[in-house]
């Protein structure tokens, strides 16, 4: 009987290839804790995100190979996850505590920007990420009340704001540190202030994503966290129509311009599917505009999201839909969008080559 070696185990292992990274999982590190012991080998194989869609894939393969070993007894593999920190531009302020930083935003309102955030924080933690959550639409904050804790302040420790938890997903809101029925009356210089507020003095704690939820349009919020912080990457929303795809080219082209990677783009409100007629659909928006507008500005179609009742009446209890009623078109569409905005994610922070941008001035 020829000895197991841990090196014929990686050559083994090498054989299985990431099909977002386009490399072996020995070559990008994948393989951790490696033991051999007789005829019994073990080892993790740490992916890069928690609710990678090809774990049970690689899981089945990797026992495979190396189960076909001359020698080996048995095989252990142990799935786990590490999400990569991501890169940015150098000379921003950092969290280092915070791995990655994703805007959520769109070129108007009405689109279902914060619902989207909302119910792709949760996604997320749902799939078990360390997700935080900031409210910057300082000037419509809905995401309390979407998560229900509209009524509940925030605590402060240590000259700290600590988050207010729901979920799963820690959350910081204007909503929350100001009355109710006091108007949003900011200007630029405040608007910058409230957003270096939400990234510093919160104590947001380790965190793999901190998804940002935007003011529509292209203004003094987008500029200031692209100032402040290495984004990872820009989301965008938007909805079939003519007139929405219009408003989100803008926001493509101000994160470019200040060298933000556009992530991919999520149609909100694709069409309607009468819950007492399911063969039945309606594109009351149009159809197919945004997956058209993505192909045509090389850009990642992250999914659709169908137009429901369930997702307002959600959002309305304060229980967002992906836990409300996960069995929902919307809410099953919800987890297919959160996977696929955490690898493009770990795609961006896996290149190996970062190219520079001067912001603009």
């Amino acid at each position: 009987m020829s000895q197991i070696t841990e090196q014929s185990v990686l050559d083994a292992l090498s054989n299985i290839t990431d099909p977002d990274l386009r490399k072996d999982i020995v070559s990008l590190g994948f393989v951790k804790d490696l033991k051999i012991d007789g005829g019994n080998v073990s080892f993790r194989l740490v992916l890069t995100t928690p609710a990678c869609p090809v774990k049970e894939a690689f899981e089945t393969e990797a026992k495979s190979l190396i189960g076909a070993l001359e020698g080996v007894e048995s095989v252990s593999v142990t799935m786990d996850s590490e999400v990569p920190q991501g890169r940015g531009l150098t000379g921003n302020m950092t969290l280092p505590n915070v791995k990655n930083i994703i805007a959520v935003s769109s070129g108007k309102g009405g689109v279902g920007k914060s619902t989207v955030a909302v119910n792709l924080a949760v996604s997320l933690a749902l799939d078990g990420a360390k997700v935080g959550l900031m409210d910057a639409d300082v000037y419509g904050p809905n995401v309390p009340l979407m998560l229900g804790v509209g009524i509940d302040q925030p605590k402060v420790f240590n000259n700290k704001i600590i988050p207010i938890e729901a979920h799963g997903v820690k959350m910081i809101s204007m909503a929350v540190l100001a009355p109710a029925d006091k108007p949003m009356i900011l200007r630029g210089p405040m608007l910058h202030g409230v957003v270096r507020q939400f990234l510093t003095d919160v104590n947001w704690g380790e965190l793999d994503y901190l998804i940002v939820d935007m003011p529509p349009g292209t203004g003094d919020v987008q500029l200031s966290l692209a100032q402040l912080v290495p984004v990872q990457g820009a989301v965008l929303v938007t909805t079939p129509q003519s007139v929405s795809l219009a408003d989100v080219l803008r926001a493509m082209k101000m994160f470019e311009t200040v060298a933000v990677p556009v992530l991919g783009v999520i149609e909100n409100m694709s069409y309607f599917v009468p819950p007492d007629m399911p063969e039945k659909r309606y594109d009351i928006f149009g159809n197919g505009g945004g997956k058209r507008f993505a192909e045509e500005n090389r850009a990642k179609f992250l999914g659709e999201v169908p137009l429901g009742i369930e997702v307002r009446e959600a959002g309305d209890k304060g229980t967002p839909v992906v836990i409300a009623n996960p069995d929902s078109p919307q809410a099953k569409a919800f987890r297919v969008v959160a996977e696929e905005v955490a690898r493009q994610v770990s795609i961006e922070a896996m290149k190996p080559e970062l190219v520079i941008l001067s912001k603009a001035k």
